[in-house]
């Protein structure tokens, strides 16, 4: 797989249109669902009052997926549509509470947008008006308080384009966010004279802006702890008023991830000049005369972190499962953890909008030592397939895993070590042993963290032929809905 193919057309796939609840108490779970029409599942899959959920054992996974829209490429498309001259209609948007609170924050700020509903009251079609330029603030003399929950993709984001308009602006979110560093982007928005600082001295949210536009200049920023601070000021830097040039001062983690953002801003007309190895120190120039125009249309490829479960599941399980809405022709990084399963004894078939995973039931999986710096969402997923492997399995490059929506390092740690595995863990690497036998300890509660991906990654413990629990599943409401809906969906017991 090409990491940083041309990101010429985001590709598109529907999403299946229904939101699960299990039984027990549905109050608890459904206040973090939406939309709230409910699907009961079987006892094979039940919540208690408790807002616990009950998996039993998963003998195999075959069928076909059909993926939710990308949040990365959601969040991205939604503030480049408002920052273009015209309108720009955006396809298979991803309905979950990250995008929620991007779809807030610019109905806040009056950029306008036209929500179609879904029959069951889901996000359909959304159509977003441009503002030619900056966003400012409908109401310049007074502050606009943005709440964004614990969406690093609204809160990096919003952060640097407020900067290129004119207002006051306090961006805030959950306790979690107030823990999420975000001192390196404050530190080159300063650098181009922007009026922004961390409220705390901690360096992360909240931050407050003055803005009153910018007219461009040089930054120089860190690129070890999040590849989202480029993006963020990647793409708010054709909203100055002059040229702007940002380089990386030490490295780049997650670069497809940034391959993904130059890709997106090509589509919105804006040429982003590279010099230098993404792998390296590259600097980014993105000249006065660069602006966004609406591509019209839009198309959001559907999540390939996403698909890493139902990709793992089947090299687990020995099952056949299709994922579609990401393929070969993928521009998001995280496609390539199929690279992975396939190292680890897994049989995978691309064509340009889908991937299948299957496995030979005589070739076992086999442990790994995978650098997993570019694809650390989906590296949460590799954890939890270590446990099925012979041999350990090292996951290295992953201290970004310390600053995301729980502290990923510890909390996989945690679990992992519950289900009998014996896990080392070092700063920004861990090695996982598999338990003897690949035999895992039965009906163990799996804490969540409030982190929709240690949830859906440890789902698959099940696999192993144990009951497993799972707490509070409705925190997958951030990224996927409908993610146990689907799980069960393609699921033989």
């Amino acid at each position: 797989m090409q990491l940083f193919a041309a990101a010429t057309m985001i590709l598109a796939s529907s999403v299946d249109a229904f939101v699960p609840t299990f039984g027990g108490s549905k109050k608890a779970f459904s206040e973090k669902m939406a939309p709230s029409s409910y699907v009961t599942f079987s006892a094979t899959a039940t919540t208690t009052e408790e807002n616990t959920l009950l998996l039993k054992p998963i003998k195999s996974l075959d069928g076909t997926i059909t993926l939710p829209g990308s949040k990365s490429l959601s969040n991205r498309i939604l503030l480049l549509s408002a920052l273009s001259d015209g309108n720009t209609v955006v396809d298979n948007l991803l309905d979950s509470d990250d995008i929620q609170y991007m779809l807030k924050a610019l109905k806040q700020l009056e950029v306008p947008l036209d929500i179609k509903t879904n029959e069951d009251g889901s996000v359909g079609k959304v159509t977003v008006t441009g503002q030619a330029g900056p966003i400012d603030s409908p109401t310049p003399e007074d502050v606009q308080n943005l709440f964004l929950g614990n969406a690093g993709t609204a809160m990096r984001p919003l952060a640097a384009a407020l900067c290129m308009g004119k207002g006051k602006f306090v961006l805030d979110g959950v306790p979690r966010m107030r823990e999420r560093p975000i001192a390196d982007l404050i530190d080159g928005l300063k650098q181009l004279g922007a009026d922004v600082e961390c409220v705390k001295e901690t360096g992360c949210p909240p931050v407050t802006t003055n803005a009153d536009g910018l007219g461009g200049g040089e930054a120089s920023i860190s690129g070890k702890m999040s590849s989202q601070f480029l993006s963020a000021m990647l793409m708010a830097a054709p909203a100055a008023t002059g040229d702007v040039k940002i380089s990386i001062k030490d490295e780049l983690i997650s670069a497809p991830y940034v391959a993904l953002t130059i890709g997106l801003m090509k589509r919105f007309g804006v040429n982003v000049q590279i010099e230098g190895d993404m792998k390296g120190t590259p600097s980014f120039f993105i000249p006065s005369t660069e602006k966004y125009t609406s591509p019209e249309s839009i198309l959001v490829e559907g999540d390939a972190s996403s698909a890493s479960y139902f990709i793992a599941g089947a090299a687990i399980t020995g099952g056949t499962v299709t994922v579609r809405g990401c393929g070969s022709e993928s521009v998001q990084g995280d496609v390539a953890f199929a690279d992975v399963m396939e190292q680890m004894g897994a049989t995978v078939t691309w064509a340009p909008e889908s991937i299948t995973v299957t496995r030979d039931p005589d070739v076992k999986l086999k442990g790994v030592d995978v650098d997993c710096g570019e694809i650390p969402d989906a590296a949460m997923t590799l954890a939890v397939a270590a446990l099925f492997a012979e041999g350990p399995t090292t996951i290295r490059n992953v201290y970004s895993w310390r600053l995301k929506e729980t502290e990923r390092m510890k909390a996989i740690v945690a679990e992992c070590t519950k289900l009998g595995a014996t896990v080392e863990e070092y700063r920004d690497y861990c090695v996982i042993h598999p338990p003897e036998g690949n035999k895992l300890n039965d009906s163990v509660l799996i804490e969540t963290y409030d982190d929709h991906r240690m949830a859906m990654a440890f789902s698959l413990a099940a696999c192993g032929g144990v009951d497993v629990i799972i707490n509070d599943p409705g925190c997958t409401a951030k990224t996927f809905p409908t993610y146990f809906t689907m799980l069960e969906g393609i699921t033989s017991r």
